[in-house]
């Protein structure tokens, strides 16, 4: 099961994480840099607890969520839970702002904000240097000083008086990662006026009057190509082949009816799912293709985690805690050891697990899901996702179309 849609899907946006020590004035930068009151103001230190979440629109970048953070300083009694939310933003963040204070605390050391940017350097994230409270203090010696460590300018501002506001937006907008948000979900499979076939069962796992995220932002995409798009459940795919004149160019359907369709579809129709498709659009496609080749190395002493991104209640018949289960099970044994883990649980340590098997992520935004990637493979762990388990295990994943990027 995926979200529901909502207006602008959070998971599609660039995502601008502001990091820094407590009371180094990242709550009160954002507020001025929104021209919005985002975050909660105050002279006490770890006023921001849970990070903050704030969707908007900022030009010239487009929809963003910005992202303010605990300090990653936090000594208080629930100190360390807060900094584990903060790295859990981290992994969210496609764009990174780190906030110094030009009027820090006597004898105070910038050595943890500069581990916190040698990290997102590690992983390709850009990084913008911001010195806040520039109108108190002197930034000078402090912009010298990041200028030897990290070879990068940082920008003295002030959240009080809004001065060099305007700066960090043309910085921000230089430092978007090339390419952002032009990644297609179907790729170069169809162009303007192919038809599209799109297979929805609307089974006990579908909202009452809704459609679930991936089947909307698909639709979305090949009505943006101005491809012809045709929609049905699974029951009314033999009648609607049969009412058109020709073989549908694409037919995309959900994962767990994909053996189905299949055996039903034209010959000249290519068949994914929009599982399979997303495995592309918002992960390692390469990497989840030789997972799912790991599968036929597995026994019944096997271990496998399933991580979904949404916390729904398991329903019945659900894809990734009954039908994937029930599929490996029936090949491998009961023996199988399967466990699960929804929303952003996701361990640390993965050793002992013979698979991941990760949900299309829609919730998710394509930085995070890679930062699990990035995690198995450090760990040497095979991953792979739903719909291409599913199409791999009815024997058929040789037989669908891939978008590689």
């Amino acid at each position: 099961m995926g979200a529901t849609w909502n207006e602008t899907p959070s998971a599609n946006r660039l995502h601008i994480g502001v990091f820094g020590k407590t009371n180094s004035g990242k709550s009160s930068f954002i507020n001025a840099f929104t021209g919005q009151e985002v975050s909660i103001v105050a002279d006490v230190a770890g006023t921001t607890t849970d990070p903050v979440y704030k969707a908007m629109e900022i030009y010239p970048m487009g929809p963003c969520t910005i992202m303010d953070t605990a300090g990653f300083d936090d000594e208080s009694t629930l100190g360390e839970q807060r900094v584990e939310r903060t790295r859990l933003a981290a992994q969210k963040a496609d764009l990174a702002i780190i906030v110094f204070s030009a009027q820090p605390v006597s004898g105070e050391s910038y050595e943890e904000e500069l581990k916190w940017y040698t990290w997102f350097k590690e992983r390709k994230i850009p990084v913008l240097l911001i010195i806040n409270k520039a109108d108190v203090a002197d930034a000078a010696p402090l912009k010298n000083y990041l200028k030897e460590k990290t070879k990068e300018d940082a920008l003295a501002v002030s959240a009080l008086t809004g001065a060099g506001m305007e700066n960090v937006r043309e910085a921000m907008s230089r430092r978007v990662p090339e390419n952002f948000g032009n990644r297609l979900i179907t790729g170069d499979l169809v162009t303007e006026e192919d038809l599209v076939l799109l297979v929805m069962p609307q089974d006990i796992q579908a909202p009452k009057g809704r459609l679930i995220l991936p089947q909307v932002q698909t639709l979305r995409e090949l009505l943006d190509k101005k491809c012809m798009v045709m929609s049905v459940t699974t029951d009314k795919l033999l009648p609607a082949l049969n009412m058109l004149q020709q073989a549908p160019k694409l037919i995309i359907t959900d994962s767990q009816v994909f053996d189905y369709v299949y055996r039903n579809k034209p010959a000249e129709s290519m068949l994914t799912s929009f599982s399979v498709l997303f495995a592309a659009y918002k992960g390692d496609l390469p990497y989840y293709m030789e997972g799912a080749r790991q599968i036929d190395a597995m026994n019944e002493n096997s271990h496998v985690l399933i991580a979904e991104c949404c916390t729904h209640a398991p329903l019945s018949e659900d894809i990734g805690r009954v039908k994937i289960p029930r599929m490996l099970r029936k090949r491998f044994g009961e023996r199988l050891r399967i466990d699960h883990v929804s929303g952003t649980d996701f361990p640390q340590d993965l050793e002992g697990y013979d698979l991941i098997i990760q949900c299309g992520a829609c919730m998710f935004n394509r930085r995070y899901v890679v930062s699990r990637i990035d995690r198995a493979k450090a760990q040497n762990i095979p991953m792979t996702n739903y719909g291409i388990t599913i199409a791999h295990l009815t024997g058929i994943l040789d037989k669908i179309v891939l978008t590689l990027r």
